[in-house]
């Protein structure tokens, strides 16, 4: 039997939609080259902002009348339906179609009178069930509700199948309840993963090839089992790569609340070769009042008295971060606030947004900037960053750089495609055959937003 899955939003989505893959794998199942022929689609989905939700519900409009073409109710309305009319030519074919993550979580029993052709709807905490629906659908039983109420639990592995790099989930659920932010409410409180589970999946992911392992959840700095905290955690895993003489050479994490990073944090990578020096360190807002409206527990002043004690430690560092603007309350002097700390900052790259009500959080009732202000406001945002981003990356042209090779480029045959240390593409020339390795390049120019070297060692 074939699957699809399709996957919104963060990483620990594209981690446990990696997990879901893995237990397919497992019972002999194969990906299939579309949707239209698959036997189950997966899509896994986002609620974080009303953007996704949007993308979510076109797609699962395509989705509904896929299922009425390939069960014969339909003929073809468009031309993306035509392999599938050719795939059920001989015939009807079931299509088994689930939906899972954060946007049914948060109004499970409204999802689905939304959305009644839609065979399994899958919470948050139900995702631990997923074998058993895929063991229903091999016998062909009915649908049945699995169970949302349990606690959360990780996943064995959430390794993507034939990739170098990969996400290790550490932790779930956030304490932090940002007045912007829905996540609490659909992932829950804040649970760590045992210290023994984790080493276990970095031993697994070793065997499975991979190179890179980013450490994900909604907050990973704090982290805290039986007295590990993240600190700890990261020496521990350090310390395990060196004596099990892992290929694994990188260990990146993200993302961190500005609170929770603690000076021992940073000592410890920079002690540690094989953590990654990049940190992506969400600020969201350079205004005090503006912080604390999201109730972010920190200031403007503790957040660029952190990134000074980083830079001192980690002088090679690349700092990357969440700006939001367009918060309720947020004024032209509070923008210019931010401004101001990304130029003090000088962030290697940011993921910058307007601000979007997400009903069920505080902020959704406040007074809302009109929407034009706020495009008008993440522009500015935009245009600062991109001009400090290319000075940022020019000043790493001639240096000798760490590079892990990922695959061909798409621009040119001759060259492969790879990423720095500081989470940065370098395209290069090179034989096909170093892709998986880590090889020596020395930077030589920047197209855009990627290097271009040539092959050192």
């Amino acid at each position: 039997m074939t699957y699809y899955i399709e996957t919104y939003g963060c990483e620990m989505n594209i981690a446990e939609s990696a997990s879901i893959e893995q237990l397919l794998i497992s019972r002999k199942w194969t990906s299939a080259k579309s949707a239209q022929v698959a036997d189950m689609i997966i899509i896994n989905t986002c609620a974080v902002r009303k953007s996704a939700e949007d993308r979510i519900e076109g797609r699962l409009g395509w989705i509904h009348g896929l299922k009425a073409v390939r069960e014969k109710k339909i003929g073809a309305k468009t031309k993306l339906l035509d392999e599938a009319v050719e795939y059920v030519k001989d015939g009807p074919k079931k299509l088994t179609v689930v939906v899972v993550g954060c946007m049914v979580e948060k109004g499970l029993e409204a999802f689905k009178k939304a959305h009644p052709y839609v065979d399994y709807v899958v919470g948050t905490f139900a995702k631990q069930h997923f074998g058993e629906i895929i063991e229903a659908v091999e016998k062909g039983e009915k649908a049945f509700t699995p169970d949302d109420t349990e606690a959360y639990k990780f996943a064995p592995v959430s390794a993507e199948p034939g990739h170098f790099s990969t996400f290790l989930p550490i932790m779930h659920g956030c304490n932090n309840f940002c007045t912007y932010c829905i996540v609490p409410y659909v992932r829950g409180r804040e649970i760590s993963r045992p210290v023994e589970e984790i080493l276990q999946e970095l031993d697994c992911l070793a065997r499975f090839k991979v190179l890179e392992v980013t450490l994900i959840g909604q907050n990973v700095n704090s982290y805290s089992y039986n007295g590990v905290n993240f600190a700890r955690l990261l020496q521990k895993i350090a310390d395990h790569l060196k004596e099990t003489k892992s290929p694994i050479q990188w260990v990146r994490f993200m993302s961190s609340h500005p609170k929770d990073l603690t000076d021992d944090v940073i000592d410890v990578i920079a002690k540690e070769d094989v953590l990654c020096r990049h940190i992506h360190l969400a600020v969201q807002h350079g205004s005090n009042p503006v912080l604390k409206k999201m109730n972010r527990n920190y200031t403007r002043e503790h957040y660029i008295d952190l990134v000074n004690r980083i830079k001192a430690k980690i002088p090679d560092v690349s700092l990357t971060t969440d700006i939001m603007v367009g918060f309720p309350t947020e004024t032209e002097e509070d923008l210019e606030l931010t401004l101001d700390l990304m130029r003090q900052v000088q962030y290697e790259s940011a993921m910058m947004y307007y601000y979007n009500p997400r009903e069920g959080t505080p902020a959704a009732s406040w007074e809302q900037i009109p929407e034009e202000i706020r495009k008008e406001r993440l522009q500015k945002i935009i245009d600062l960053q991109l001009k400090i981003t290319h000075e940022q990356m020019i000043k790493r042209i001639g240096k000798v750089v760490k590079v892990l090779v990922e695959g061909i480029s798409r621009d040119n045959k001759e060259e492969v495609l790879g990423q720095i240390e500081q989470h940065e593409k370098i395209a290069f020339k090179a034989p096909s055959s170093l892709i998986g390795h880590f090889v020596q390049v020395k930077i030589t120019d920047l197209s855009g937003n990627t290097y271009r070297g040539e092959l050192v060692s």
